[in-house]
């Protein structure tokens, strides 16, 4: 399934970017535990512990807060400014996930900004390259597809 480039307008991209960034923060953290806990080892991002990092999806109007420790990605309130900023596009950032482009391209056309302390930004993105990552098929995450798993993993279970 190849996509368009897109863009959120720009008026949903103000609505959102006036929610308040935990509850989010929240979530991708978690999410990111589920996606790559079982798949990064914890020792490789240990140059990352304790530090604020923040994801910034440009016209979406929402930021990320995190840190990693030992556990994992863990959620941050907003305040302080982040040891490192890592800015997209969303249709960039869903590029770099289904491994459609590289880093360095989108980096070096300034679709990708990194800001704060570049060297975690390069341990972050070295980590992310060494690790072989399931394809992401975003096919499978249409509504039909995910119907069909769920259904019949409870008829599985129900058995």
């Amino acid at each position: 399934m190849n996509l368009p480039a897109f863009k959120f307008p720009k008026p949903l991209g103000a609505a959102l970017s006036l929610l308040p960034a935990y509850p989010h923060s929240l979530l991708f953290s978690h999410a990111l535990n589920l996606a790559l806990g079982r798949i990064i080892q914890p020792d490789l991002l240990e140059p990352l512990h304790g530090k604020l990092i923040s994801i910034c999806v440009i016209d979406v109007g929402i930021r990320f807060f995190f840190s990693i420790n030992s556990t994992g990605f863990v959620a941050c309130k907003a305040g302080k400014t982040p040891d490192l900023t890592i800015s997209a596009s969303a249709y960039d950032f869903i590029m770099l996930g289904t491994r459609k482009e590289d880093p360095d391209t989108l980096f070096f056309s300034r679709r990708l900004v990194v800001e704060g302390d570049t060297e975690l930004g390069l341990i972050a993105k070295n980590t992310l390259d060494a690790v072989e990552l399931p394809k992401l098929e975003l096919s499978q995450l249409m509504p039909g597809p995910v119907l069909e798993r769920t259904a019949s993993r409870l008829l599985a279970t129900g058995r």
